[in-house]
């Protein structure tokens, strides 16, 4: 996942006390005027180093997929940490052009040399201070994101949708090769449950939302609301479980409600109505039914779900 393998990012205090310790170290290792030398390039460097690597290894959002896009500007305000990815690159610039700057005004005079690298490194440390509140955001933004679900945009995939109760978890497990993976979202308590399976050699991806495709819009909050709409990026067919019999706590009216204004919101992605425990009712009208308690058309509503994605592979140039 892209946001995964992202650095930890130090704190102000951390990278200037880096910084220092190991320029205090250099200068050690040697003495007059060529200590205070090796202590200032030394210092200049690693801070350069540091926050030019803590804003090069995050990826270019323009490039991110519009799925994870939408999910990061939900969870951190990707024009915020875009902002602070700058701020942290200016520093990287700064902090390299005053290791330039004392370099050249070093007289090969001891202690000449110290006044020089004494001034070089308040201002070394003003710098990082500057984009201190810039690091803390970063910080936590990779704190948040390296826990967004290991969900693939470039797989087909089938979302599951529906009020609690309905069968969807019970349908998702029946149709996957095992036991479905629990993905934790930051921002729900359930978890999204993704499972694959496959059709003629091609790897579906299905997923199940608890929280937040389980309700009406009005009754999410604006971050959940805006994850639902990063799943429009995602879903290439929805299938849609009701339960005509009313056992699942939810009145039919209510659901097929839920349905229309899913229908809408996704506006480019067919949508399947399946009624599951058809064997209590089958008084709606429906793409399928189904039982998946007695496990009869389970495969049948799977497949309707692949046709309706319509998935094709790309297949090599022949001449």
């Amino acid at each position: 996942m892209i946001f995964e393998n992202l650095p930890t990012t130090p704190t102000s205090e951390e990278l200037v006390d880096k910084a220092f310790s190991r320029a205090a170290r250099a200068g050690r290792a040697k003495s007059g005027a060529e200590a205070q030398q090796s202590m200032l390039q030394t210092s200049s460097n690693i801070l350069s180093d540091n926050l030019g690597n803590v804003a090069t290894e995050w990826p270019d959002f323009r490039d991110v997929d519009p799925f994870y896009y939408e999910l990061a500007d939900a969870i951190v305000d990707v024009d915020e940490l875009r902002k602070s990815l700058s701020e942290i690159q200016w520093a990287s610039r700064k902090t390299h052009e005053i290791g330039r700057e004392y370099q050249g005004k070093l007289t090969g005079d001891a202690d000449t040399d110290r006044k020089f690298r004494k001034q070089a490194f308040a201002r070394l440390a003003d710098v990082v201070e500057e984009v201190a509140d810039d690091l803390e955001r970063v910080g936590q933004a990779h704190q948040d994101l390296r826990r967004l679900p290991e969900i693939d945009p470039d797989e087909p995939t089938v979302v599951v949708a529906g009020y609690p109760n309905v069968g969807k978890s019970s349908f998702v497990n029946a149709v996957t090769n095992a036991r479905n993976e629990i993905a934790e979202y930051p921002f729900t308590t359930k978890g999204v449950r993704v499972g694959h399976f496959d059709r003629e050699r091609i790897r579906y991806q299905i997923v199940d939302t608890p929280g937040l495709l389980d309700r009406p819009a009005d009754e999410r909050n604006d971050i959940e609301n805006q994850a639902v709409s990063a799943l429009t990026h995602l879903a290439d067919a929805i299938v849609f479980v009701v339960d005509a019999s009313g056992y699942c706590g939810y009145p039919l009216d209510a659901q097929l409600d839920l349905r229309d204004a899913l229908g809408e919101q996704f506006a480019d992605v067919p949508v399947l109505t399946v009624c599951n425990k058809s064997d209590l009712s089958t008084d709606v009208d429906a793409d399928a039914y189904m039982s998946v308690e007695n496990g009869e058309n389970v495969d049948a509503v799977l497949d309707a779900a692949v046709d309706a994605v319509g998935y094709e592979p790309e297949l090599p140039f022949e001449e």
